[in-house]
């Protein structure tokens, strides 16, 4: 299923994106770093009391002047409306309630989503009566917090937790296959969708997505069934407009999270962006497969080495994503169109690849042979078997003398090894280490 997603909101200076990097970086949750988005961390992934959510920072609203702070707000708080499941609406302490606040707060009581109004820069008792008057607001009870000294964190984590929406597990499907189209505005994705269908296609409904706007089309072809996941509802705008670019996002995180296999689609006359590198890394980290699509590919101007040098351009910009493979078409012309689900349908077998175990134990010990492990202070690695306990991404666990000594980079090494010996195109890997003794 989908994880419920938890949108912060309101006026700069309140605090949203302490808030935010307080649950990021005290490890208050389980956090996960997403490759590409170090420069403008927008999301997380977070777990408490044993409940999965993303949560999602709007602190890049940018005030020009103080006479578009209502139309501002407005306008996020419309975003945080349709795409959250739960709103954190923050205000300030010290600043007492202000008519921005008032107006967002008239929005908000018109959702029938859970907000949660967080009173942030309680820092010490004499601030403590000024929640009262956030009571005027009319959306209950104000959580007071100080984010900059980690006060209240946990109390407002447990409400966030009481406000998600019931889990709901999803029918065992597992003959299906779930594809996620992902990407900017304007890509191609819907346009892609349609392609799709238009050949020899049995559909068997068309139903709304269980996520906001993601649209699931039931799809046959050469036996196989397949869940086309649109998210068609992503917004076409003219410029950048970053509130929209960051709710555009959360559509993706959500298409991600249902699918087996990503279709990361790349408009082929902008290249890849900062926003392509946000979304394919938050499938890769989420372990899904991926087949990287090169859309518009009638609108470049091509040579005999074109689809070379794009390629080569594509694996500079995506380096943590070089098992992907790529493809590209035109969806409106349709070309290569058919090459995309036998694409899908071969990287979905990869992904849920199984290894015998004896035959992975001689992949891992020839490997050993030739590159012998790294030694640390006199020590030298020892690995003494590995197994694959699970599949979707496949997982493998090495069982060694001292987790320690195995170097991220020897680690990358045998990873590659396994590429060779058994392929795994199209899927991530998850390796881990574990620690056994000699007498074991």
């Amino acid at each position: 299923m989908s994880k419920p997603i938890v949108a912060i909101v309101g006026r700069p200076n309140v605090g949203k994106s302490t808030i935010f990097n307080r649950i990021a970086n005290k490890r208050v949750a389980i956090v996960e770093d997403i490759p590409g988005v170090t420069r403008d961390r927008i999301y997380i992934d977070a777990e408490w009391l044993n409940r999965e959510f993303t949560m999602i920072d709007t602190g890049g609203i940018e005030i020009e002047s103080t006479d578009q702070i209502l139309t501002q707000m407005r306008h996020q708080a419309r975003l945080a409306i349709e795409e959250a499941d739960v709103i954190l609406f923050v205000t300030d302490a010290k600043a007492g309630l202000t008519a921005a606040d008032a107006e967002v707060a008239g929005l908000l009581r018109g959702t029938r989503k859970p907000v949660l109004v967080v009173v942030n820069k309680v820092d010490s008792p004499k601030y403590e009566q000024e929640i009262y008057e956030f009571y005027n607001l009319g959306l209950g009870d104000p959580i007071p917090l100080s984010a900059a000294n980690a006060l209240g964190l946990g109390d407002l984590l447990d409400k966030v937790i009481e406000a998600l929406p019931q889990e709901i597990h999803e029918e065992d499907e597992s003959d299906l296959i779930r594809v996620a189209f992902i990407g900017r505005p304007n890509v191609g994705k819907s346009s892609l969708v349609n392609a799709i269908l238009g050949e020899e296609r049995v559909i068997v409904s068309d139903v709304p997505g269980t996520t906001r706007d993601a649209i699931d089309t039931h799809f046959t072809k050469d036996g196989m069934r397949f869940i086309l996941i649109d998210t068609a509802g992503m917004r076409r705008r003219a410029k950048i407009d970053e509130p929209v670019e960051r709710y555009s996002v959360m559509r993706s995180l959500r298409a991600v999270d249902r699918s087996d296999v990503v279709l990361m689609l790349i408009d082929a006359v902008d290249g890849v962006t900062e926003q392509d590198k946000k979304i394919a890394g938050y499938a890769h980290d989420a372990g899904k497969a991926i087949v990287i699509v090169v859309n518009k590919w009638d609108l470049v101007e091509k040579d005999s080495k074109s689809t070379l040098r794009y390629t080569e351009s594509i694996r500079s910009e995506l380096a943590f994503m070089q098992y992907a493979p790529v493809l590209f078409i035109s969806a409106l012309t349709k070309q290569r169109v058919t090459r995309v689900t036998e694409l899908v349908k071969f990287v979905a077998e990869q992904h849920a690849m199984r290894v015998a175990t004896s035959v992975l134990n001689q992949v891992i010990e020839d490997a050993t042979a030739i590159n012998p492990p790294p030694s640390e202070r006199g020590k030298r690695l020892k690995i003494y078997y590995t197994t694959q306990p699970g599949v979707k991404p496949p997982t493998f666990v090495f069982f060694v003398n001292d987790p320690e000594i195995m170097h991220f980079s020897y680690l990358r090494y045998l990873e590659n090894k396994l590429r060779e010996a058994f392929g795994f195109e199209g899927t991530p890997l998850k390796m881990a280490v574990r620690g056994r003794t000699e007498e074991e």
